[in-house]
């Protein structure tokens, strides 16, 4: 019987950034300093594995976690998360089926992948959970919606949020909801570097330096998203205080209303959502 007390199957930037919460081994320091270097589970407890000898080597010289190549290894742990990509889910649980105990914990992270497909190729094996989470937990400030699956309990939900918020904030949400979720927050972070983007080359249009631009739109989003989150208020209610009438944020406003900017956004969010509902199928 194994010692270690949670397995990752695939190493890949979402499970090395959940490996870092957990551990303490986050790279940037955390703005929530009673959680600072207070690691969730000691690394000792936790193995991890990839095909890919040079990330094995990354996460145990930096982490200190046990990492091999065998994927049996971590499917073996009375906790296991499954961090591989949607496409090759089906070939890795068949893979590790034997390998999984029939009372685990099995937390999958893979977009589009329903605790149903899990359930029958696990053989009706484990208790699991299903967790959206999103690129911010590589620097401590990720979003994870967390989802009941077959047999799971409420003691398996809350150590989920536990795990998942080592990288930041965790909600509980049904698993009808993970589609919208997935469009929201999973895919949530290229909508707003999108609109960076979209800052920095204006403001390159109006004689800015690159450089600058990209500085100005990059830490102007950051402050924003910092002060939204630190007031509790709306965003309605902060952006009116922004705009003065018949100012230039108003006009800027005005502007993107008439080209209906915040209907496209809707319009993209809604088609990510059925993008997901198409792979969950």
């Amino acid at each position: 019987m194994s010692d270690y007390q949670l397995g990752v199957i695939g190493a890949g930037n979402m499970a090395e950034a959940l490996l870092r919460g957990v551990t303490g081994g986050g790279r940037v320091p955390r703005r929530d300093k009673s959680r600072r270097g207070s690691p969730f589970l000691p690394a000792k407890v936790i193995v991890a594995s990839d095909p890919a000898a040079e990330r094995r080597r990354l996460l145990s010289y930096e982490l200190g976690v046990a990492c091999v190549e065998d994927n049996a290894v971590p499917a073996g742990c009375p906790r296991v998360v499954l961090a591989v990509k949607p496409q090759v889910m089906p070939k890795v649980l068949e893979g590790v089926s034997a390998a999984v105990r029939p009372d685990a914990l099995v937390i999958t992270i893979a977009a589009g992948v329903t605790t149903s497909l899990l359930d029958q190729k696990l053989k009706g094996k484990g208790r699991i959970v299903r967790v959206m989470p999103n690129t911010p937990m590589l620097v401590g400030e990720g979003m994870s919606a967390v989802a009941a699956g077959p047999r799971a309990t409420d003691d398996d939900l809350k150590w989920t949020c536990k795990l998942f918020g080592s990288g930041g904030q965790t909600v509980g949400v049904s698993e009808a909801m993970m589609d919208a979720v997935t469009a929201v927050s999973g895919s949530g972070p290229a909508y707003f570097f999108y609109l960076i983007e979209a800052m920095t080359a204006a403001g390159v249009a109006e004689g800015l330096p690159a450089d600058v631009a990209a500085l100005l739109a990059r830490h102007t989003c950051a402050g924003a998203a910092r002060m939204l989150i630190e007031s509790g208020q709306p965003p309605e209610a902060l952006r009116s205080r922004v705009t003065s009438p018949g100012g230039t944020t108003q006009r800027a406003i005005e502007t993107m209303d008439a080209a209906g900017v915040k209907d496209a956004i809707v319009k993209a969010v809604r088609a990510a959502a059925q993008r997901s509902r198409e792979l969950d199928s």
